[in-house]
């Protein structure tokens, strides 16, 4: 899977444009999904020295991601055909509606290919009933035709 990643707010703290603190466990699950056979690009507002200044702070951190504010590593903005958008399956990012899942849930809906509302609705029936409550509602839901 292809897989877009913001830095500043994502994998360290918002301080552009400074770089922040990692975030507990970002680089750590960037280095899991390489090794899952992800391909990981960095999307980020930096470019130039800062931009450089985020890819050796990831490298330091044994994370070399795929391409940085592009879709691969050879695309130049010559070209016709160049397109600021990115050809990804997915954006890793701190302005998602919802906002940023901890780095645990990313993984775990990246491997499981869950989507965000699946985690909510899971946390949300988890938290009101517990588990077990939850599996026995859903084994006595009458369904529509039998009321």
């Amino acid at each position: 899977m292809n897989i877009a990643v913001d830095f500043d707010g994502t994998i360290v703290t918002h301080e552009y444009p400074k770089i922040g603190t990692e975030l507990p466990f970002a680089t750590q699950t960037l280095r899991m999904l390489q090794e899952d056979h992800h391909r990981l690009i960095l999307w980020s507002c930096r470019e130039g020295q800062l931009l450089e200044d985020a890819i050796n702070w990831l490298k330091e951190r044994g994370v070399e991601m795929y391409a940085y504010n592009r879709d691969y590593p050879e695309e130049t903005t010559d070209s016709k055909d160049w397109s600021r958008k990115l050809k990804v399956d997915m954006f890793i990012d701190d302005r998602n509606l919802g906002g940023l899942p901890d780095w645990g849930t990313i993984y775990q809906m990246v491997k499981n290919r869950t989507k965000w509302e699946d985690v909510i609705d899971e946390a949300h029936s988890s938290s009101m009933y517990g588990d077990s409550h939850h599996q026995e509602h859903q084994k006595k839901k009458k369904k529509w035709w039998q009321i």
